[in-house]
């Protein structure tokens, strides 16, 4: 496919994707309109169509540019159909709820549309991310071998939809429907288990090749996958903040869960497209430093505050802290910032980054010796050798010219070779 071709099928597929997601909220204003209080649905609908518009939108416009600028790039296109089924998804869902609500519209087809939104999830949650880890950066296997785990993606995904789409029964988002298509006996749930079995499998073996891939991977498809390491790390931080505060509140757990989901297609876009255009080992680094800062210092202001109402109420007998001494704790915690973050700014480098730490540490010291040191031998040597330590070439060389100007000096000049 040409790249044009490409841009213009991968831009009409968000325009799919959208038009279909806001036929879905279109309808879903038409049932509140007839019935009001829903015998079916959710508290939180509302913010789930928010969600849902948003995900949509950014998978597929992250596909969409990946599409357009390289076609034969599987994952731009896996990122449409991402966003194609979102819309889907959402339309058959509030279709079925309208025709529930108010009756417009033949059985059969109101049936059908709740069967599909009964599971069209299944596509989200097992084809995806497999694939995802199977076919980054460049979109193809790593090598041939890898062929029966891509097989293993499509059949347990398979399993996964006949084990969910004909399960006898009433439907698990529409009760009230029984499964117009529904087969009696259990094969079904056998296929749908196997299914779940070998789509569990292929994902594990997905790891396993992306983690293939990085051992042989050169420079540049480094730095792509750090950059989905990034995002993977950003979605499973998401997930574990938003299963703690569910007992303080759902909707506000959801909201925490799919905004993190969403820096997948973000980092995997910006791994494909634009990975030159930032250092992704800044960007990692600032994140540990600044996350081990903020809950250092939450810990110990919160630690504080709890110390002093203790102190407080053992000396007046109130259990309430005065204004001042939460001021005094968060001026304290203002003064610690900065030393603070140079220890973990420290810590980090030395920890995660020593080959990094210790390359500033001779170039400090050789800077020291530079101010003091007049033997140009010496120099030389110390030269030759902070080179080597801190870029670690094949091969080093070292040639001094002499200056042809009226006052004579010498310049030096380090030629490397073979640096990796």
């Amino acid at each position: 496919m040409r790249q044009r071709a490409a841009a213009w099928l991968a831009w009409s597929l968000v325009t799919i994707s959208v038009a279909l997601l806001l036929g879905g909220i279109a309808l879903d204003l038409v049932t509140r309109s007839t019935v009001p209080e829903l015998p079916f649905g959710g508290e939180t609908e509302d913010g789930s169509l928010v969600t849902d518009l948003v995900t949509l939108l950014t998978f597929s416009v992250v596909g969409a540019i990946i599409a357009s600028r390289h076609p034969r790039n599987t994952i731009g296109w896996l990122f449409c159909s991402v966003g194609v089924t979102i819309g889907l998804n959402s339309f058959v869902g509030n279709y079925a709820e309208f025709w529930l609500a108010s009756g417009f519209g033949t059985s059969s087809l109101g049936e059908t549309a709740a069967w599909f939104s009964s599971w069209l999830w299944t596509l989200l949650v097992y084809a995806p991310a497999s694939l995802l880890l199977l076919l980054f950066p460049d979109g193809r296997l790593p090598s041939p071998r890898w062929r029966p785990v891509a097989w293993g993606v499509a059949l347990g995904t398979a399993g996964g939809v006949v084990g969910n789409a004909l399960k006898a029964g009433p439907l698990v988002d529409f009760p009230q429907i029984a499964n117009p298509y529904g087969v009696e006996g259990p094969i079904v749930g056998m296929v749908g288990i196997v299914g779940s079995i070998v789509a569990a499998g292929s994902m594990v073996a997905s790891v396993v090749s992306l983690i293939v891939r990085l051992r042989r991977a050169r420079s540049e498809q480094r730095e792509q996958i750090k950059w989905l390491a990034y995002g993977g790390a950003v979605v499973v931080s998401g997930v574990c903040v938003g299963v703690l505060i569910i007992p303080e509140s759902v909707p506000a757990s959801i909201v925490v869960m799919s905004v993190s989901l969403l820096g997948l297609p973000v980092f995997t876009g910006i791994a494909i497209v634009k990975h030159r255009l930032y250092d992704i080992e800044v960007v990692i680094n600032l994140t540990l430093v600044y996350a081990i800062l903020s809950a250092t210092l939450g810990v110990v202001y919160f630690g504080g505050i709890v110390l002093l109402q203790r102190v407080f109420a053992g000396l007046t007998g109130q259990e309430k802290l005065p204004q001042l001494a939460i001021v005094v704790s968060t001026l304290a915690i203002a003064a610690l910032f900065n030393p603070l973050r140079r220890r973990v700014q420290a810590f980090v480098d030395r920890r995660f980054y020593r080959r990094k730490y210790d390359a500033a540490k001779i170039l400090e010291a050789f800077s020291t010796r530079l101010r003091s040191e007049t033997d140009l031998d010496a120099l030389n040597s110390a030269l030759v050798g902070v080179v080597r330590e801190t870029m670690q070439p094949e091969h080093v060389s070292l040639w001094l010219r002499p200056d042809t100007a009226s006052k004579p000096h010498r310049t030096i000049r380090a030629i490397r070779r073979g640096v990796d």
